[in-house]
């Protein structure tokens, strides 16, 4: 058994419990494996293992990956940073984008995405723990910019989407997760039917199903520890 096939079966059985102790079935949490910084080969890899949903960060690594992975049935997910030069290539190769923070972010990836396609599935990023180094729309206007991108033609607003600030006692990590689980709850108040909230990584997923997490994005539990000498 290769580590990869081992971390993501232990890693499996870690979200069930989870999920079985906050009493939700675990086919209303998935599992995002977040493949940055590896190879092709790794993703390939957690392919044969039965994982296919894959989060990346990097504009041209992903790229490379999905070229040379084009024969696998894998659905793509872009989880950082957005910059604006960079939205026509993310709008025509991922399946989801989890890091929406801006209106004009929005609509360039609905005017860019390709009408062949099925539309773009999206996710509002909140900066929750209101940190100036996190990208990320504040709690309190939200609703606002949820309203205006539920609009926009070629995309399918989603959920919403946190990193909290690091936390180890798990009152403090699920208090944050907790807040966007009321975010999400206040949105569909108002009408909208979201059914996304992809928060929680290797660190502090457990809280985070714990507050209702339906994504959680998990990379170093899978892969193992990271080497950024290659970021781009």
């Amino acid at each position: 058994m290769t580590a990869i096939l081992s971390n993501l079966q232990a890693t499996k059985e870690a979200i069930a419990q989870a999920a079985q102790e906050a009493q939700r079935s675990i086919a209303d949490v998935r599992l995002l494996a977040v493949s940055k910084t590896f190879s092709a080969e790794h993703v390939r890899e957690a392919c044969r293992a039965g994982q296919l949903a894959f989060g990346e960060n990097y504009l041209q690594e992903a790229l490379e990956k999905i070229a040379a992975l084009r024969d696998l049935p894998l659905e793509w997910h872009f989880i950082g940073p957005i910059q604006s030069n960079k939205t026509r290539a993310i709008a025509e190769n991922f399946a989801w984008v989890h890091s929406v923070d801006r209106l004009k972010l929005a609509e360039r990836l609905s005017a860019q995405r390709p009408p062949q396609l099925p539309p773009l599935n999206v996710c509002l990023q909140v900066n929750v723990s209101g940190e100036d180094s996190k990208s990320g729309v504040a709690p309190q206007e939200v609703q606002q910019l949820a309203m205006e991108i539920s609009k926009l033609p070629r995309l399918k607003l989603r959920g919403l989407m946190a990193i909290p600030a690091p936390a180890t006692e798990e009152a403090a990590q699920r208090a944050p997760f907790a807040q966007m689980r009321v975010l999400l709850e206040q949105l569909n108040l108002q009408g909208m039917a979201l059914d996304t909230l992809s928060m929680g990584m290797s660190h502090d997923y457990r809280a985070a199903i714990m507050e209702g997490a339906t994504i959680v994005r998990i990379g170093t539990a899978i892969f193992g520890t990271r080497n950024y000498g290659g970021e781009k």
